[in-house]
């Protein structure tokens, strides 16, 4: 496999942010987008700064052999459709976050990835950032001895200001706070975790602030999570606040602790327990798509094609788990109970 197509699935505003990702990949091509909306091809070519063909019929856009991966940037409810369809026609896969709306459909799309035997790459791309990849390296070079404790909260208020709020706020097409958002935090402190969870327990809640009145499901989340190694984490998901974007990263360990970029080891000759030492990176910090790290996970999915591997760090399996927590989190909040992941069966 030389040069390697996409097709783009949804022309909206994260798929501008995947086509500039992709323009800057050596031997990768955007070569297609498929949209409800009646796309000029010379228009979009020229917006996208690369010749695009416009297809109108998805099913049309997969009998195209020239196309490697199909890219799938829609409203979440058309995820499990267009990835079972793409796989089974033998497409390799990238999805936007969160796969699906429902478990039931994340387990097709996982029997379909798998029978059909395509790779995957689904956009918990958060894994890839500066700050997410720095934090990871700390413990895995034993700075901060054994995690016994992590919280990673995620806090951006999407509400009118924000391009995908008129269809996020009803259920069944933004899910939940953690489906919609909170997941990006919740994938990472399984990342730096790296663990299997045993239980969970959500609760949530709502602002009472007019603006956010239009959600059909509670915009706060908070899951407590218990590894079955008996560690344990905490998630917020808040959706409905009014401040400034923040993920928000709390590791503790049994020889030294970080906070967001800040860190305390006793590993390291010379440090005081009375202050942080800062690590300066680039910060997981805003809620812009333009200013997500696609570009090195797009880039790591691309070798991974070309040595016919799975990814590392997003492939469907890692992400198709934390779903899975996900999953079991909003039937806590939903019926007011802990709930065990083995109550999602596989």
């Amino acid at each position: 496999m030389e040069q390697i197509n996409i097709g783009i699935v949804g022309l909206g505003w994260v798929a501008g942010a995947h086509i500039s990702a992709f323009n800057m990949i050596p031997g990768v091509k955007v070569t297609a987008v498929c949209s409800r909306r009646e796309l000029n091809e010379a228009e979009i070519s020229a917006q996208y700064g690369t010749p695009l063909k416009a297809y109108r019929d998805y099913a049309e856009m997969l009998k195209d052999p020239s196309i490697h991966v199909i890219d799938i940037c829609t409203p979440h409810p058309f995820h499990a459709e267009q990835a079972i369809a793409a796989a089974k026609a033998g497409k390799h896969l990238i999805i936007e976050k969160p796969i699906a709306i429902n478990y039931p459909d994340a387990v097709a799309i996982r029997e379909a990835v798998n029978k059909a035997g395509v790779k995957s790459c689904v956009c918990f791309e958060v894994r890839f950032s500066q700050q997410g990849t720095m934090l990871r390296s700390t413990i895995d070079q034993g700075l901060l001895g054994e995690l016994h404790y992590a919280e990673v909260d995620y806090y951006h208020g999407i509400g009118p200001w924000y391009g995908q709020f008129p269809w996020n706020v009803k259920k069944d097409f933004g899910g939940s706070s953690l489906l919609t958002a909170g997941c990006h935090a919740l994938d990472l402190l399984l990342m730096m975790m790296d663990g299997e969870v045993e239980e969970v327990t959500s609760y949530s809640n709502r602002s009472s602030n007019p603006i956010f009145e239009p959600y059909e499901y509670d915009t706060t989340t908070v899951t407590l999570l218990r590894f079955k190694d008996g560690r344990i984490g905490k998630v917020a998901s808040v959706v409905d606040c009014l401040q400034p974007y923040y993920f928000h990263i709390h590791l503790v360990g049994s020889e030294g602790s970080i906070l967001d970029n800040k860190l305390y080891s006793a590993k390291l000759k010379g440090m005081s327990k009375q202050r942080w030492s800062s690590l300066e990176t680039g910060m997981i910090d805003s809620g812009d798509v333009h200013d997500h790290p696609y570009l090195p996970q797009f880039t790591a999915f691309i070798e991974s094609l070309r040595k016919g591997e799975n990814m590392p760090l997003t492939d469907f399996e890692t992400a198709f788990e934390s779903h899975r927590v996900v999953f079991a989190a909003d039937l806590s909040a939903a019926e007011k109970r802990p709930v065990k992941l083995a109550e999602l069966s596989k």
